[in-house]
């Protein structure tokens, strides 16, 4: 079954198309890496896909509910966990974690369920903002993580980590693939490489190639995935 199913999705701003005729589906519990430069798109077409604002044209399926014409039960299976760490610091783990499954209306059996999930029990009792970047912004997956969503948008989940605590997140990011679908924004290619069951690269509000990294490298005839989206990415490939 595809979790989402993007037909035609098009975002114009000021009589510019910032999205151009997004088509592409993902399947439950696939992990779909979304690259591009800077202004290529992924921002918008995150934004139409939980919800945040209205295509100009086409439309986003999430399980099936148009983001257009049913955009209140579509919010309703997804969760976003932002580039900026969506946490309130002066409160603790655990308090944190039990304000999104109030909002949600989730049990409190929910909260120890993805505490252990993300390993963060021994800083259950921790106020946030003592917590180090990464563990803030496994916080922040926590969080999003609480309502049980059917579709998880993390977008730059490790900007700004060392690589430590980069790699640290990855593996948290692999345990939850096969659970529920996830739409993976970054700049950070090995990242993609690394995560994502497939890959799709935008360049200009257009999808220009999609396939595993090993497909696109032999796409773009090239021997590492770094070249690879530099020659898919890039202007020419925009031409």
């Amino acid at each position: 079954m595809n979790a989402i199913r993007i037909l035609g999705l098009t975002k114009e701003y000021a009589g510019r198309r910032v999205v151009d005729s997004l088509e592409l589906t993902v399947p439950a519990g696939e992990l779909f890496a979304l690259l591009g430069v800077n202004g290529a798109g992924k921002s918008t077409t995150i934004k139409m896909l939980s919800c945040l604002t209205v295509p100009t044209q086409g439309d986003a399926e999430l399980m099936g509910h148009s983001v257009r014409t049913d955009s209140h039960r579509a919010k309703e299976i997804l969760a976003v966990s932002p580039q900026e760490t969506a946490i309130a610091p002066n409160l603790t783990v655990r308090e944190n974690l039990e304000l999104m499954a109030g909002i949600y209306g989730r049990p409190e059996g929910r909260v120890d369920e993805v505490t252990a999930q993300l390993g963060l029990d021994e800083w259950a009792k921790a106020r946030a903002k003592t917590l180090s970047g990464g563990w803030q912004r496994r916080l922040s997956i926590a969080m999003a993580l609480v309502s049980q969503p059917e579709v998880l948008f993390l977008d730059e989940p490790t900007l700004g980590l060392d690589v430590l605590a980069r790699r640290e997140l990855w593996s948290v990011i692999r345990g939850l693939k096969g659970r529920t679908a996830i739409i993976l924004t970054t700049h950070y290619l090995e990242e993609a490489e690394s995560l994502a069951d497939r890959i799709g690269i935008m360049n200009r509000g257009r999808l220009r190639a999609v396939g595993t990294a090993e497909e696109l490298k032999a796409l773009a005839g090239r021997d590492s995935f770094e070249d690879a989206f530099v020659a898919l990415a890039g202007e020419e490939a925009a031409s």
